[in-house]
């Protein structure tokens, strides 16, 4: 039997991108599948351009925040929704490639696989693509991966009863919430990388990219990273000690710096050609 994914979309302004969005999910080769989009009180008219693109699809659920509460409340409600046995979160400004659904699913070949991912392709504002992104590799997962420096991003997928077992992402973050939701799917299983392009991210001025909120995006990711830390009661990293309470994130991606070393992504390469 087909598994059921549920493909989610936590929206805010973004309508006039979302026809791609839409166009991209319904030219998909596999076919069991749901859209969950939860609307964080957009202030423009969003709200009626996807009412009207989705109105004779049954296979599209939209949902409403009453007051705008942010990306993390929003992804979090999203998965409230969800009634597949995978999930996997689209933005509503990108795309997803023909293969992306079917690649993903077909990925989870054992108990243990508890997410895919695979690579994304960097897109102009017209989502005509420009480069592929270059960071994202097979990744060495045990309890001192961070995902810092990044190594993986979209199209990211997983299991729904793995997402159970965790506390859920973090309704207070604004940024960084695919990164707390990674590390904590990543605690409780295997992580398969489909070595293809399957996700279209679109570069524009009002993404998350742009220079305004790097920022702020650096400080969550810290956030998210001493969460983790604590979560997994790690006490020292590299012989330094983990702080009790976040101060900066310069001083949580300092801890890190080991990880950028030419010796340690040796091992990392020795243990992933000999699967220690």
């Amino acid at each position: 039997m087909m598994k059921k994914i549920s493909v989610l979309i936590a929206h805010y302004n973004n309508g006039k991108y979302f026809e791609d969005c839409y166009a991209s999910l319904i030219s998909q080769t596999y076919h069991n599948w749901e859209v969950i989009i939860v609307d964080d009180a957009s202030t423009d008219n969003s709200l009626e351009v996807i009412k009207e693109i989705i109105k004779d699809d049954n296979r599209f659920a939209l949902y409403e925040n009453t007051e705008n509460k942010g990306c993390g409340f929003t992804k979090r409600k999203c998965m409230e929704y969800a009634t597949g046995e995978i999930c996997g979160y689209l933005d509503p400004d990108d795309a997803l490639y023909p293969t992306a659904l079917e690649e993903s699913v077909n990925a989870y070949t054992n108990d243990s696989m508890v997410a895919t991912y695979s690579k994304m392709m960097m897109c102009d504002e017209n989502l005509i693509d420009q480069k592929e992104f270059s960071s994202t590799k097979q990744i060495y997962n045990n309890r001192y991966f961070f995902n810092f420096p990044i190594q993986f991003s979209h199209f990211f997928t997983f299991k729904k009863n793995t997402y159970l077992q965790t506390s859920g992402i973090n309704p207070n973050l604004r940024s960084a919430v695919d990164q707390d939701l990674y590390l904590k799917i990543l605690e409780l299983g295997n992580v398969m990388f489909i070595n293809k392009v399957l996700y279209k991210y679109r570069l524009h001025s009002g993404g998350i990219s742009q220079q305004s909120t790097k920022h702020v995006a650096k400080d969550s990711f810290a956030f998210v990273i001493h969460d983790t830390m604590k979560r997994r009661n790690i006490k020292n990293i590299h012989n330094r000690q983990i702080p009790d309470v976040y101060h900066t994130s310069d001083e949580i991606y300092s801890l890190l710096d080991y990880q950028v070393s030419f010796l340690y992504r040796l091992q990392i390469k020795l243990k992933l050609f000999f699967n220690l």
